[in-house]
């Protein structure tokens, strides 16, 4: 689960300081922050951003359904899975339009991501660890934004000659391993 965590906050946190020059760029022109352009991008992605926690808010209520069809790791993969493809979408949507289905899949994922990795580890630890397990879990929330806020300046400098869009397509990369790594979570104890 910690793999899957690192894959999965490193993504998110890409995605939350790229999306917006991303957008700008790729779809209203602008890689200047302070042109009229770029704010009506980073606008439009606040609405988007405002469409996924609407997406996982309605989406989250299924989840336990899905998660007894077809298991937790499986539920939790597939979740991820739609996630990446949403991360992908902001790279390549061929128009600004397009991104509402971007948002839907990262909304489903949100709602994965808010909920299943605790009832994996309500459910594989002895009840009365539960409160610390919980706690080590949320390290593993932190650290991998920290390494993400130490190398993605870097890299979208110096290896992606200072284009956002590359950083998103490998948090999508990223998001994916984390599906995969979500199937490899061993079975619980019950």
């Amino acid at each position: 689960l910690a793999l899957v965590q690192f894959f999965t906050w490193f993504a998110l946190f890409t995605l939350w300081i790229y999306a917006a020059p991303t957008v700008a760029s790729r779809y209203f022109g602008s890689s200047d922050p302070a042109s009229a352009a770029y704010s009506g991008a980073a606008d439009w992605v606040g609405i988007l951003f405002a469409a996924y926690n609407g997406v996982a808010a309605i989406g989250a209520p299924a989840l336990p359904a899905l998660a007894v069809r077809i298991g937790e790791r499986r539920a939790y993969a597939l979740c991820l899975l739609c996630g990446a493809a949403g991360m992908a979408g902001f790279v390549l949507a061929p128009g600004a339009g397009w991104l509402w289905g971007a948002a839907m899949g990262i909304g489903i994922a949100w709602a994965a991501i808010l909920s299943l990795p605790y009832a994996i580890i309500v459910n594989a630890v002895p009840a009365g660890k539960v409160g610390v397990y919980l706690g080590i879990h949320n390290i593993f929330l932190v650290v991998p934004q920290l390494v993400a806020a130490i190398c993605l300046g870097a890299a979208v400098q110096h290896l992606f000659g200072g284009q956002p869009a590359p950083a998103l397509a490998l948090a999508a990369l990223f998001l994916g391993a984390a599906a995969l790594a979500a199937l490899g979570i061993p079975a619980s104890r019950s």
